[in-house]
């Protein structure tokens, strides 16, 4: 394998813009990450103490001498969890209904592609596709844009 080659595949490849995206979501996820896990440790868990009585990052069994289970840091892994999932959902059906909206102003709807034409010469209406008339049988004239050569 040549070298130059190989940098040259890899360059394409890292530049490409699925890959770009990727890479920013994942920073942007990791920083998001740290931001909800303060929320949930430095916030949220403490809340939760005063009615539990207890940190739930404190909380833990002993199962054998100095061996423990620390359930209390998995609950608060699980809180962190679910409030990540509760706030990039709420971040996405924010967005879709500003797109929504966005849309509506603009009065910008996109119409589904064609699927069917009209005879040029019974008028009825006929597959997209067809060259020659289902109702009268007429041969039809292949637009420009097909490219083909049907007839």
């Amino acid at each position: 394998m040549k070298v130059k080659g190989f940098i040259s595949e890899f360059k394409n490849f890292i530049t490409r813009g699925n890959v770009m995206d990727m890479a920013v979501g994942v920073l942007i996820g990791g920083a998001f990450s740290s931001i909800v896990t303060s929320l949930t440790d430095d916030i949220i868990s403490p809340i939760l103490g005063l009615f539990g009585g207890a940190n739930f990052d404190m909380l833990h069994v002993n199962i054998l001498g100095e061996v423990t289970l620390n359930y209390g840091k998995f609950l608060t892994a699980v809180v962190n969890f679910l409030l990540m999932a509760a706030i990039i959902f709420l971040m996405l059906k924010a967005l879709h209904t500003l797109q929504a909206k966005t849309a509506q102003l603009t009065g910008s709807k996109e119409e589904p592609a064609a699927t069917t034409k009209t005879c040029p010469y019974c008028m009825m209406e006929i597959p997209i596709k067809a060259v020659r008339c289902g109702h009268c049988t007429s041969i039809l004239e292949i637009e420009a844009e097909c490219g083909c050569e049907r007839g």
